[in-house]
């Protein structure tokens, strides 16, 4: 019996351990990430950067996203949700982190679309329709075209805007300071500059309300 409560007993203490561990570990990289995003707080936000929601927010969310990522696409109406539920509080600032093979171009595409303020509605019918153009997690550009159009895109504008410095400086400069910011997976979100390093729809949730409550003391 006291041998089974020694095993038991081991067992237990292995855990909670093990528990401590994660926790501290995961505390030491928020604090990394945190300092990462403000000593390089330039590189959140970019004058170009499509944004959502009220200017005036005190709340930001910022997302680096590849329209290619599954994850992006199911936390796209959570993120929107956030902002559209906020009452003004909160907005949205997108950055491009073209991550998959053939995302690069369709960014393009998408920053195409923003040159002709139609960024979002092409955003969401990509989206959408994310199951047809990816395949085995590589995006086909060629595709997306016919799953555009209904929103009213002028088709042969954006196919040479895509292709301009232009659009190669923005999608160039959002990758760099991807890499600056450390974003090595999608989405990734900064929310006032603090980046949710323990990735839930929850904790974005949580993150999101704790800044509402410092900025306007609710």
């Amino acid at each position: 019996m006291n041998k089974r409560i020694l095993v038991v007993s081991a067992g237990l203490l292995a855990l909670v351990v093990f528990a401590l561990g994660v926790f501290f570990y995961t505390q030491q990289q928020t604090r990394q990430a945190a300092q990462l995003a403000q000593d390089n707080r330039a590189a959140l936000v970019r004058p170009h950067s499509p944004a959502f929601g009220n200017p005036g927010a005190k709340v930001t969310i910022v997302e680096f996203i590849d329209p290619a990522c599954e994850t992006c696409s199911a936390f796209f109406p959570l993120v929107k949700s956030l902002v559209g539920g906020s009452s003004g509080q909160v907005n949205l600032v997108m950055r491009y982190a073209p991550l998959h093979k053939g995302s690069y171009e369709v960014v393009k595409i998408l920053e195409a679309a923003r040159m002709q303020d139609l960024y979002w509605p092409v955003l969401q019918a990509l989206l959408k329709s994310q199951s047809v153009w990816v395949v085995h997690h590589e995006a086909r550009p060629e595709r997306v075209w016919d799953l555009i159009q209904d929103t009213g895109l002028d088709v042969a504008k954006a196919r040479a805007d895509m292709n301009s410095p232009r659009v190669a400086e923005v999608v160039a400069q959002d990758i760099a300071d991807g890499k600056t910011l450390k974003v090595t997976k999608t989405p990734g979100f900064f929310v006032n500059g603090k980046p949710l390093v323990d990735f839930g729809s929850d904790q974005l949730k949580a993150l999101v309300a704790r800044e509402v409550r410092s900025a306007y003391g609710k």
